[in-house]
């Protein structure tokens, strides 16, 4: 299996920083350079940063920098800041060559491929690492496909993006609304769709299966909302038929992690984290209450698997 980890720096305090407590009130702040930036190990050099504790000789009031760490809520105002900064340029350059790709290439939009990978980069690095796993499942980038997610956070797209694959979101139809994001879904592509809407659900798997047919391929959320509790939630019908009528693989994927750090219904914070985002390999076939039940094990077994992985490692 093939095992890729796209290295981002974490948005935290780097662990060779030390504080130890010294006599006469004093405490020495260590900058231990022989990790990670001498990994030879050979030679070993401090920086020593004295500081004086204000008329107290108390060893215990001495605390480690390595605790001191930017709050949920602030690092989430920083997050959201970081991806409207991230998306002025790539906004721009969609709004350019949005008129090209309807005239030359209106279904895949391969020249959009590279800015959503960009911009999802840039706005998550700071702030949590992504692992990518069974890269080798994926198909072509020419070859249609359905693809399929477990959802646990409104961030779950990001790591997705990171793929580089031209695949088309359903999305909820409000945030479309929404400035600088939802105006770039619908340059995009992204369809939108009415919660508890019949008709808005039939029409977005006519649009879906009129995408595939030409070539795109598209993404859902087969649960269809956010899970609150983290358990996975019933897989509905609509991405299967699509892959059933058309001819196409689904490829499930598992997202791990993206729950912990924004969870559903607090996406105001930005808590410490990583993610994880497993792709497994395509299933085929032509009953799509087959292909549900076959992607849904699958998922829900790797995040068994996973579950068990943590549990052992705390």
């Amino acid at each position: 299996m093939q095992l890729s980890t796209l290295s981002l720096f974490p948005f935290s305090v780097p662990k060779f920083l030390h504080i130890k407590a010294s006599r006469e009130g004093e405490s020495r702040c260590y900058f231990t350079l022989n990790q990670g930036f001498n990994r030879s190990n050979k030679l070993s050099r401090y920086i020593v940063i004295r500081s004086q504790l204000a008329g107290t000789g108390i060893l215990d009031a001495t605390n480690s920098l390595s605790e001191i760490k930017p709050s949920p809520k602030f690092r989430g105002v920083c997050f959201y800041g970081m991806t409207v900064m991230a998306g002025v340029l790539p906004f721009g350059i969609l709004i350019v060559a949005h008129p090209l790709a309807l005239i030359f290439d209106p279904y895949k939009t391969k020249f959009y491929n590279l800015i959503p990978k960009l911009w999802a980069t840039a706005s998550i690095a700071p702030f949590f690492d992504i692992e990518l796993e069974g890269l080798e499942n994926l198909p072509p980038q020419n070859a249609p496909a359905v693809y399929v997610s477990n959802h646990q956070s409104i961030i779950d797209f990001y790591p997705l993006l990171t793929l580089g694959r031209s695949f088309k979101f359903i999305g909820k139809n409000t945030v479309f609304l929404y400035p600088g994001i939802g105006w770039a879904m619908y340059i995009l592509g992204m369809i939108p769709v009415k919660r508890m809407d019949i008709r808005s659900h039939l029409e977005a798997v006519r649009r879906c299966m009129d995408l595939v047919r030409n070539g795109a391929s598209v993404f859902f959320f087969p649960e269809g909302t956010r899970s609150k509790d983290g358990k996975l939630g019933d897989f509905k019908k609509g991405a299967f038929t699509v892959a059933a009528k058309t001819g196409v693989p689904v490829i499930p994927m598992t997202l791990i992690g993206t729950g912990e750090i924004m969870p559903a219904g607090m996406e105001h914070v930005v808590n410490s984290g990583s993610v994880k985002l497993i792709i497994h390999k395509p299933i085929k076939g032509n009953d799509p209450e087959i292909l549900r039940q076959l992607a849904r094990n699958t998922i829900l077994d790797t995040l068994s698997i996973e579950a068990q992985k943590k549990k052992r490692l705390s």
